[in-house]
């Protein structure tokens, strides 16, 4: 008990100080962009910004929660080299903030990142043994060899890192997001923590969920500054290592899923636009209009509403983390078809196309078209209708005056 009372202080220390530096350091950030020269300008139309707004935010976020990290009781050798990793990470991003780097250079980046941890010791080294591999550790766990163990360790850790990038299209989508993501994975290390040895785990994830909140604030639209590269790359590192680093999957031996359905909704927005781009014969690193959130845009929602429904699918798929993590699979499974559901409704739009591939590759300006023309519609038919109103009063005045004289 007293035990478990010192650990939640350490959680609360944590996210106080996270969100406290996150939201001092902010308007620091913003001067400092301004100086460097690191603005945001809306130069194409995927960008749903209108004026150049600052983009060097991710400072604030990084020494929100490496200031946090630093607790004592969140400082086991794994942590220090998620943390070693979050620098060079973060490093990258704001080299591409400044130098506008390319795709390419900026993937070996992230590629190097992720191998430099796992040498240092932070790896996938087994999965649950579905398929009755004789390989199997004293928790019936398949035990991957060395090849597959980086492969995978370097597969999770970039693509996690891009997808969480790829959501920083709105303001807010990205740093709510992620505290949410960060906020579930934490609830549950906090839970199973006494049992298997997640405290760390947990306060780190506060950590980065505190930096988050902090920075919030001067991101939600209308946004005062964006994270930059810098700070999107960091946060889809971090919470990307450090969900490798949990043991919670050791806990059951569907374990592995629970990170898996937290940060589901980049997951989802990030094939669908591997899917997208490869169908359109492009390639995936090229930029669009497909994503999650440009659906909703187009649907007339706008920033924040499109930003909060977000939230809400984040959070559904949050929750059901937290049901598997308690082996409370029915649930985890019907909260999931719900999730489901609602990205389904935002990428099918009103008027389906023939066949999926055309709903795939669907062109969101034909979408914002379409929109707008029944936008004119409404206005047209709204105003004639009020006309006509008009007219029927006018003519009911007049015809008062008129039995009057008589």
């Amino acid at each position: 008990m007293i035990a478990s009372n010192y650990a939640f202080s350490k959680i609360i220390e944590a996210l106080a100080i996270s969100g406290v530096v996150a939201f001092a350091a902010t308007p620091l950030s913003i001067r400092l962009a301004h100086i460097i020269g690191v603005i945001d300008k809306p130069k194409d139309g995927r960008r749903m910004h209108k004026a150049p707004t600052p983009r060097f935010g991710g400072m604030a976020i990084f020494l929100g929660s490496m200031a946090a990290l630093i607790i004592p009781a969140g400082m086991n050798d794994k942590i220090k080299i998620a943390m070693l990793g979050g620098i060079l990470m973060y490093c990258l991003g704001v080299a591409d903030d400044i130098l506008n780097i390319k795709p390419i250079t900026k993937f070996i980046g992230q590629v190097m990142t992720a191998s430099i941890v796992y040498a240092l010791g932070v790896r996938i080294t087994f999965i649950s043994n579905y398929f009755g591999s004789k390989v199997v550790d004293a928790n019936a766990n398949l035990i991957l060899s060395e090849g597959t163990a980086y492969l995978i360790t370097v597969l999770w850790i970039v693509g996690i890192t891009n997808a969480v990038n790829l959501m920083d299209g709105l303001d807010g989508l990205a740093a709510g997001s992620v505290a949410i993501m960060s906020l579930s994975l934490a609830y549950v290390a906090y839970i199973h923590g006494v049992r298997i040895g997640s405290m760390p785990v947990c306060i780190a994830l506060v950590a980065v969920a505190g930096g988050c909140l902090g920075f919030l604030p001067y991101n939600f639209s209308p946004a005062k500054t964006f994270m930059g590269d810098g700070g999107a790359l960091y946060l889809g590192y971090m919470i990307a290592i450090l969900s490798v680093i949990s043991p919670l999957k050791q806990a059951t031996v569907v374990g592995a899923l629970v990170p898996m359905l937290t940060l589901a909704v980049p997951i989802f927005d990030t094939l669908l636009a591997m899917l997208r781009r490869t169908l359109k014969h492009e390639s995936i690193m090229n930029a669009d209009k497909g994503h999650l959130h440009h659906h909703l845009m187009a649907a007339g929602f706008g920033q924040r509403r499109s930003v909060l429904i977000m939230y809400g699918i984040v959070g559904i798929m949050g929750v059901a983390s937290v049901l598997i993590s308690r082996d409370l699979y029915k649930d985890a499974f019907f909260l999931g078809m719900i999730a489901l559901l609602y990205l389904c409704i935002i990428v099918v739009p009103r008027r389906p196309k023939k066949n999926i591939k055309n709903i795939i590759t669907q062109d969101v300006d034909e979408i914002e078209k379409e929109t707008f023309v029944e936008y004119l519609n409404y206005e047209r038919s709204r105003r004639k209708k009020e006309r006509e109103e008009k007219r029927e009063e006018i003519e009911k005045h007049d015809s008062g005056k008129t039995r009057k004289k008589n």
